[in-house]
């Protein structure tokens, strides 16, 4: 058998292979090409958001950058699995800024591409969401817009229109309202280990055991009594405040209009503080709760038996205490049932008393060691209709007509009034590690 010579020509042919790549064959006209000049990519992570940027490519064969994004590493190795953020054709854009996230770690690179379909990739960069804040809500006076660097955060607090945060430097970072100076941290900013805000004025505790308080001081609210030391937890309410000494003593400072600032006798073994509107809880070491200020709803009248409790916290004109044997107690205004706890009242840990600012009718949120929550009180806005499954939370808040839950998984769950986007956790919901509720907005800690 004999073979026929068949002439080989070389035929421009483009060819689509099984990965989906491109494969000229033919001869080029021009000669050899070289790879574009790779770009050195920088990724800075905020709260829930990447700010990216990139070195321009000086070549004049400049095709396009394509910027992708995956959750796992090797996105040279693995496009396929990459998500394509975008494809850009002029060379002197050089940024974009990546809110669509899902995953707290997120790694991205830069692929830049010449006419002849070269390319190339930057580095490969890797970001961490963490230490940082996230605020989600009304933002009318700027509550939401957490101050840079949002980074290194440990604690959050929220007032009425203002939130504070405390770094783990010692620092306070506060935003929001600031019409009384409430977001005006005195001079130095170090030391902190607390904060509380009330709903015009801010408090940070220090290491050596002085408070500091600024912001509306119209009924001396933030004239902290002598001697400013041994304190070891403070407290905020509208036109007063509550500091916890060392040896078990309190000091409340600020309008006494309600008798608010007048401690009981005797005024020792205390072991925890809050505040309400207009009156004052405190917790002793032997399980008993003081009540004290304004008692027109019978919000300081602590039901008998006064024992056994373990916590403490107040309503705009209600209060609950926490027993030992995980029942919880509320008295006070109870016109939309926020005393009422549900069946079976056992097997609570925590316990938080929303309905705050002025026009809040007043709910409450319990905690149970299975994970579950249970709410009670006023339920117009659905802030007492509990989300689906009511299962795996670690933590409650509660604000004017909202409510929020943090899960053991890091996700946030917010229900209730939405008018203002209070309820919309910003992606990505993971990460958390403590939750604050404003009268309209939210806070979440992710560390």
């Amino acid at each position: 058998m004999s073979l026929k010579r068949i002439p080989f020509l070389l035929i421009p042919v483009c060819m689509i292979c099984a990965a989906g790549l491109f494969i000229a064959y033919g001869k080029s006209s021009s000669g050899p090409k070289n790879a574009p000049t790779p770009s050195v990519l920088t990724a800075v992570a905020s709260a829930n958001e990447v700010a990216l940027s990139w070195t321009r490519c000086p070549d004049e064969d400049f095709f396009s950058y394509t910027l992708y994004r995956s959750y796992v590493a090797g996105i040279a190795g693995d496009t396929l699995s990459a998500e394509k953020l975008g494809i850009l054709t002029l060379p002197d854009v050089l940024s974009f800024n990546d809110y669509t996230l899902e995953q707290t770690t997120v790694y991205y690179a830069l692929r830049t591409t010449n006419a002849a379909g070269l390319s190339v990739w930057s580095n490969e960069e890797v970001v961490v969401l963490g230490d940082c804040i996230v605020v989600w809500g009304e933002n009318d006076y700027g509550q939401c817009d957490v101050p840079s660097p949002n980074s290194g955060f440990t604690a959050v607090a929220a007032g009425g229109v203002h939130s504070l945060g405390l770094r783990n430097d010692g620092s306070i970072a506060a935003w929001g309202l600031n019409d009384e100076g409430q977001c005006h941290v005195p001079s130095p900013n170090s030391g902190f280990i607390a904060i509380a805000a009330g709903y015009y004025h801010s408090l940070g505790l220090r290491s050596d055991g002085s408070i500091v308080a600024w912001g509306c001081n119209g009924n001396g609210q933030c004239d902290v009594p002598s001697p400013n030391s041994g304190f070891i937890a403070v407290s905020g309410g509208v036109d007063h405040s509550l500091g916890l000494r060392n040896d078990g003593s309190i000091a409340a400072w600020g309008t006494t209009y309600y008798g608010q600032c007048d401690v009981p006798s005797p005024n020792n073994g205390f072991t925890a503080v809050a505040a309400g509107y207009g009156h004052s809880l405190g917790l002793r070491s032997d399980g008993s709760i003081a009540a004290w200020g304004r008692n027109d709803s019978g919000q300081c009248d602590v039901p008998s038996p006064n024992s056994g409790f373990k916590a403490v916290a107040a309503g705009w004109f209600h209060s609950l205490g926490l027993r030992d044997d995980g029942s919880i107690v509320a008295w006070g205004t109870n016109y939309y049932g926020q005393c009422d706890i549900p069946d079976p009242n056992t097997g609570f840990i925590a316990v938080a008393g929303g309905g705050i600012g002025p026009w809040g009718n007043g709910h409450s949120l319990g905690l149970r060691d299975d994970g579950s929550i249970a709410a009670w009180g006023w339920n117009e806005c659905g802030q007492c209709t509990l989300p689906s499954p009511n299962s795996g939370f670690i933590a409650v808040a509660a604000g004017q007509f909202h409510s929020l839950g943090l899960r053991s998984d890091g996700s946030i769950s917010a229900w209730g009034l939405n008018n203002s986007g209070q309820c919309d956790v910003p992606p990505p919901n993971s990460g958390f590690t403590a939750v604050a509720a404003g009268v309209i907005h939210s806070l979440g800690l992710k560390e």
